[in-house]
């Protein structure tokens, strides 16, 4: 009986909040035709579609934004204005630094490697008669979180010491071949690129994808001009298919260092940011809720804010290119 009850009360709270959006929506539309006539009332209507989402913006993104700056300003506790010390001590935190670092690798490596990968992996596709079967099998990634996807990569590089039954996909595959097992997450100077795998592996899908769709746009007629004159596969890549989709290669790069940048889950899950692998996003959570520091947290989220604008921007002028191959 409760879960017959639980499904009635999900049920009618549907029925009630779908029924009252609809209600509201009439009832201002009917408002406006009733107030105001001729243009004043073309230019209201439009106004009373956008307001809900105004206003869900207004509360949910415009001002914790600039509650957020404003904490940032604020000593440890939030009580006492300390101007930017909290944003110069970022400067000089060693901590910080070590994360900036991380994210610059994460970009390099995360931004090059999949976006590469797929632009290859599109091509090559596109060249053979089953090329659905390998496109999905390289999309399946992009069904799973990143949350699963590390708990999922955290028994691969599990690590059992030296002389004692190896968990770990990696480490049981390299032992076997003799070797000796590696702390895949442990170890500094491999933990980092540990962990950039997986966001490779998560990503490379997404890139294939929208490059494939830009391969495909190209007229095949310029690629059979350009064999008849005598250029080879590597030329025709180079200087027709590559120039024709930079648009879509400039848009997927950019999507991906937004992603990168805001990279969290991921580190959380493997190494809580332990062992030299800090990332922004992992610095600013352990400010804010492990050290309680919520003036520095503030300011990490603001730099991190001030960082993915200027890539949001060149994003939406890109997708506005009226004549850019896609």
């Amino acid at each position: 009986m409760a879960v017959f009850s639980r499904i009635g009360m999900a049920v009618l709270a549907i029925l009630v909040g779908s029924g009252g959006v609809i209600a509201l929506f009439y009832g201002a539309i009917a408002l406006v035709e009733r107030l105001a006539q001729g243009k004043l009332k073309q230019r209201l209507l439009p106004w009373v579609f956008l307001a809900p989402a105004l206003l869900l913006l207004l509360a949910y993104l415009v001002i914790p934004t600039i509650l957020t700056v404003y904490v940032s300003l604020l000593d440890a506790r939030s009580q006492t204005f300390v101007g930017l010390s909290n944003y110069i001590s970022l400067v000089t935190d060693k901590g910080m630094g070590e994360a900036f670092r991380n994210n610059i690798l994460w970009l390099v490596g995360v931004t090059g490697v999949s976006v590469s990968l797929g632009l290859l992996i599109a091509v090559l596709a596109d060249r053979v008669r089953y090329e659905a079967v390998p496109k999905t099998l390289i999309f399946l990634p992009m069904a799973i979180s990143f949350v699963g996807a590390s708990v999922i990569w955290k028994f691969i590089y599990a690590f059992r010491p030296a002389g004692t039954a190896q968990i770990g996909l990696l480490n049981g595959v390299i032992t076997a071949l003799g070797f000796e097992p590696v702390g895949w997450l442990v170890e500094r100077s491999l933990n980092n690129f540990a962990l950039i795998a997986i966001m490779i592996w998560l990503q490379t899908g997404f890139c294939m994808v929208l490059l494939s769709a830009a391969v495909k746009g190209i007229p095949h007629e310029i690629l059979e001009a350009a064999r008849m004159d005598g250029a080879n596969e590597i030329q025709i890549f180079w200087r027709i298919v590559v120039p024709m989709i930079r648009s879509t290669i400039l848009v997927v790069s950019t999507t991906t260092v937004l992603l990168v940048l805001k990279v969290f889950d991921i580190v959380y899950v493997m190494t809580a940011g332990n062992q030299g692998t800090e990332v922004i996003a992992s610095r600013m959570f352990k400010e804010m809720f492990s050290f309680r520091h919520y003036g520095q947290g503030s300011a990490i989220a603001v730099i991190l804010l001030l960082a993915v604008i200027p890539i949001m921007v060149v994003n939406i002028r890109e997708f506005r290119q009226p004549n850019a191959t896609r």
